[in-house]
This record gives C-alpha cells, sequence and structure tokens, in this order.
C-alpha cells in the first residue's frame, strides 16, 4: 500500500505502524520528533497500536537545534 510522508510517496506493507514506518524511512523515534496521521497529531505512547491505511497523509517534523 502506498501512504504519503511529507508528500513523499512511500510503499509499505499493510497494517505498518507509525513505529515500523519511522523503522522504514531510517528516522530515529527518538525525541524531538511529532507525528500526525491525516492532520492528527499521534501520541507517541499510541505509535506502536496507529496503523496505517492507505493512502494516508503522514507529517513528521523533527525538533531541530540551533538559534
Amino acid at each position: 500500500m502506498e501512504v504519503h510522508v511529507n508528500n513523499k510517496l512511500y510503499a509499505v506493507q499493510p497494517e505498518t505502524s507509525v513505529t515500523a514506518l519511522l523503522q522504514f524511512i531510517q528516522l530515529s523515534s527518538g525525541k524531538g520528533i511529532a507525528v500526525a496521521v491525516n492532520r492528527r497529531v499521534i501520541p507517541r505512547p499510541d505509535w506502536p497500536s496507529t496503523l496505517l491505511m492507505p493512502e494516508d497523509q503522514v507529517t513528521i517534523i523533527q525538533a531541530t537545534q540551533g538559534g
């Protein structure tokens, strides 16, 4: 199935969780990351149980340091 991540199309397995998606795109799920699916922010404790559906729109925001 296909999902959109920050406006880029990815082919992932059915029933891929948010956690599995982050691993798939090789993005650490450490602190400083926020994830929204279809404009709904997903709390970090819910990432493993939040399963993606075909054509979901995923937004990943990563905090950066600097000034």
